[in-house]
């Protein structure tokens, strides 16, 4: 039984093994060539990394204010809902997207002629180019997650890198504010454009409203309607009664001669205002739909022009107002401690790759040193 499971097993493949005693073993006889390696990626980063430039970062954070703030309509409480101070996502993208924009990163080459400070020929086919990536390398603008914009500017010289953030930031809330401003424009544009007409056509319906009053010779509807009413009526009354008694004295015979032309002559004069009277108030009757249409017609364009002077109004102090695109956090102070290079960092991770690939090299060198290299090169 025994013998059977001896033959079993010799049967069996057998899985080759790594033994590490001999990689370590190995790794040991190459030892100094490892400690010279990493001596040598110590030393050479070292060296290099004493002449990369010490850059310093300053930092800027703000919120991006909401363009409610400047809506005369929301700003003088005449909307039904009070304006946010905030801005929402659609505010913050807007933001950023000025704060990337080449106008903003133009204006600061411009201002701080940062040509001449980058070492990059302006008058080169691509110098706007090398300068604007250059910036872009040392510029960094970023949403953070409490919804917060934070403005990044790295330079050599820590007081300039706190001066282009701060200057950076300003630029950011002009343009920010010319945006919202170019919105107002074009509103008092139109406020001053309806106001024009609304002036044109209410000295239009005066003139027109003035030319049918003398016409008519309307100029209070409702005093005069009023007024000719009784006028008309009791001027009736009194025709009547002088008739009544014209005719009373006319049955009496002669002896009343006097008094009857008394009363004809009453008559006649009573008959003659009464006449006119209904002149009156039939012309005042014809013109009176007109005045009145025409009186409506005036006073709702007075009002409505009335509305527009005072949204006019509105719209050109709002306009006039300094209202910020954004609320500053944090101001960009001097940093007092470099961003970079991180030179210790450098040193280690260059020392540690150079061990990594040191070892690499060597068990490979192991491994295939009893290759015939000549022969594969030769296809053999």
């Amino acid at each position: 039984m025994t013998a059977q499971k001896d033959k079993v097993s010799n049967n069996l493949p057998t899985t080759p093994k790594t033994d590490l005693v001999d990689v370590i073993r190995t790794l040991f006889r190459w030892k100094k060539v490892i400690v010279t390696a990493c001596l040598l990626a110590g030393i050479g980063s070292a060296a290099i990394v004493l002449l990369l430039p010490v850059y310093y970062q300053a930092n800027t954070v703000f919120f991006a204010t909401s363009p409610d703030q400047a809506t005369p309509e929301l700003l003088f409480g005449d909307g039904a809902l009070a304006p946010e101070l905030y801005g929402n996502e659609s505010d913050i993208d807007r933001m950023l997207t000025i704060s990337e924009s080449n106008e903003l990163i133009d204006y600061l080459v411009d201002t701080f002629r940062l040509y001449e400070h980058y070492d990059i020929d302006e008058d080169s086919p691509k110098g706007q180019f090398y300068v604007r990536r250059h910036f872009l390398g040392l510029y960094d603008i970023t949403k953070t997650k409490r919804d917060a914009i934070q403005l990044s500017i790295e330079d050599q010289d820590p007081e300039l890198a706190a001066t282009i953030a701060r200057t950076a930031r300003d630029k950011i809330n002009q343009l920010g504010q010319s945006l919202i401003k170019s919105t107002q424009q074009r509103a008092i544009a139109t406020f001053v454009n309806n106001v024009s007409s609304k002036e044109e056509q209410l000295a239009v319906l005066s003139d027109t409203l003035q030319a049918l009053r003398k016409r008519y010779g309307i100029y209070n509807t409702e005093a005069q309607s009023e007024s000719l009413t009784a006028l008309a009526s009791t001027t009736e009354n009194k025709l009547n009664s002088t008739r009544a008694k014209l005719i009373a004295f006319q049955e009496r015979g002669g002896r009343f001669r006097d008094s009857i032309g008394v009363y004809e002559i009453k008559a006649a004069g009573l008959e003659e205002e009464f006449s006119k009277l209904n002149l009156k108030l039939d012309r005042f009757n014809d013109g009176l739909s007109q005045v009145l249409l025409y009186t409506r017609q005036y006073q709702e364009a007075n009002t409505s022009l009335s509305e527009d002077k005072e949204k006019l109004k509105q719209y050109q102090a709002t306009y006039s107002s300094d209202i910020p695109a954004m609320i500053v956090v944090e101001d960009a102070a001097r940093p007092q401690v470099k961003s970079r290079p991180f030179r210790t960092l450098i040193v280690l991770g260059a020392v540690f790759v150079t061990f990594l690939f040191t070892l690499i090299g060597i068990l490979l060198f192991e491994a295939y040193s009893d290759v015939d290299w000549k022969a594969v090169y030769q296809g053999e």
